[in-house]
């Protein structure tokens, strides 16, 4: 399977942070949800990847082409919707379909002001004066009008009520659908990704704890509850991490049918990203 895009070794050393050897690998056609606690290291990862920061390690490529050598035609096929990114408040939607046009040489004004009728933004207000989310819609917009290959996104969906995130998830899983164009997509709204991701990445203080796909997480893997008598009996090579609660033990376990066999009746919930993120982060060996 091709791939879109590829990290290999990728560190950063901050006063206070560093990432640490990130690799990965997003294949055409397809969604990563990546994932961590604020500060872990997504933006900080994606912000290389787009060449943002400098004085990293490692390798990234883009479309098979070296991000750092060949930003310019790199650019031209990514479409980005940063946590922090901002437009000039004093701008109105049609000064940003002018500017784009002289940006993007595949700029689509057509589908641009398409996408600012379904989204329900004006196109001759100050910028100044929207809510959050739509300008999260308006920099969504402006980040799939110009016909990219690949999105990266970095919590496209905040600010936005659920009817709204349903809309955009939407959105994104057409954009897919050619199997030519994939999503890197950041995002603390860990139930989005459960519907929509096809690979999970994991980051936890700047390092990869976990990369799975989706159907494996949510499938396999999951959260036995129990009592302490019953944690005493387990192997620790049978889970991966565990946490004591006021009432009984959570343990977080790969292979729910392969548990179930070697120890019988335990209660095993299904996992979600969040209880995931949790045990990890907060669970013990």
């Amino acid at each position: 399977m091709e791939n879109i895009l590829e990290v290999k070794n990728l560190s950063k050393k901050y006063t206070g942070f560093e990432l640490k050897n990130i690799s990965f690998e997003l294949p055409k056609g397809m969604i990563m949800g990546f994932i961590g606690e604020n500060g872990a290291g997504k933006t900080t990862t994606i912000k290389a990847i787009l060449d943002i920061i400098k004085n990293y390690t490692g390798e990234i490529k883009v479309f098979g082409l070296d991000n750092r050598k060949d930003d310019k035609k790199i650019k031209e096929d990514v479409g980005v919707v940063l946590d922090d990114m901002f437009f000039p408040e004093i701008l109105i939607p049609n000064d940003i379909n002018s500017i784009m046009k002289d940006t993007y040489k595949n700029w689509d004004s057509n589908l641009y002001f398409k996408y600012l009728s379904d989204f329900d933004l004006p196109k001759n207000k100050q910028i100044k004066t929207f809510s959050k989310g739509m300008r999260k819609k308006l920099e969504i917009a402006t980040a799939l009008s110009h016909h990219p290959k690949l999105l990266i996104l970095d919590e496209p969906t905040s600010g936005l009520d659920p009817i709204a995130r349903n809309e955009v998830i939407d959105i994104f899983q057409d954009f897919i659908q050619n199997e030519e164009c994939s999503i890197l997509l950041s995002s603390h709204i860990t139930t989005d990704l459960e519907h929509i991701a096809d690979y999970i990445t994991f980051i936890n203080n700047g390092e990869i704890l976990l990369q799975k796909t989706c159907d494996e997480l949510l499938g396999k893997y999951g959260i036995v509850k129990c009592t302490e008598s019953e944690f005493k009996k387990m192997d620790k090579s049978d889970f991966i991490k565990y946490r004591k609660t006021k009432y009984e033990y959570e343990v977080l376990v790969e292979n729910k049918k392969e548990f179930s066999k070697k120890y019988g009746n335990n209660t095993i919930d299904k996992i979600t990203l969040e209880d995931l993120m949790v045990l990890m982060i907060k669970g013990v060996k």
